[in-house]
């Protein structure tokens, strides 16, 4: 029996196959991890938004009906800084945080008098640690609301 040459031999296909599925395995488990954190951070992101979207919305409501302005148009809502700053502060201590790490308000205001904006951050983890998604980070959401009569 003849030993086959080396030319002979780079023309077989034994064997060609595990190196493509030992890649494509690499390459699945990659994306799988990427498309792990950045839902995490997706869902995470619209829970503190959500958070602040109510916190904004309590803040906008936090008037005396005997400050309100009479204008041209009705009457008008006027804000103060320290009652908006204290009803989300009441708002965060009740509502459900859902675990969310190191949350903080970085801003409870009213710019204008008229309407409410609330600045909060928290901190991210994501779910699986790897070289490729960050250890994490804080994120940042601004919500503003502002109350109308009608």
């Amino acid at each position: 029996m003849r030993k086959p040459g080396i030319a002979q031999r780079l023309r077989e296909e034994d064997g060609s196959t595990l190196p493509l599925m030992i890649f494509y395995g690499f390459l699945s488990l990659v994306l799988v991890m990427l498309v792990v954190g950045a839902t995490s951070l997706y869902l995470e992101r619209k829970r503190l938004f959500t958070l602040a979207d109510g916190a904004a919305l309590v803040g906008a409501e936090a008037f005396d009906l005997d400050a309100a302005s009479l204008a041209g148009a009705g009457p008008r809502p006027v804000l103060e800084t320290a009652d908006v700053a204290a009803a989300v502060g009441d708002y965060l201590s009740s509502a459900p945080t859902g675990g969310l790490e190191s949350l903080s308000v970085e801003r409870a205001e009213t710019l204008d008098g008229r309407s409410a904006t609330v600045a909060l951050s928290a901190y991210w983890r994501p779910p699986i640690v790897s070289p490729l998604v960050p250890e994490g980070f804080r994120i940042d959401v601004t919500a503003v609301a502002r109350s109308v009569f009608s």
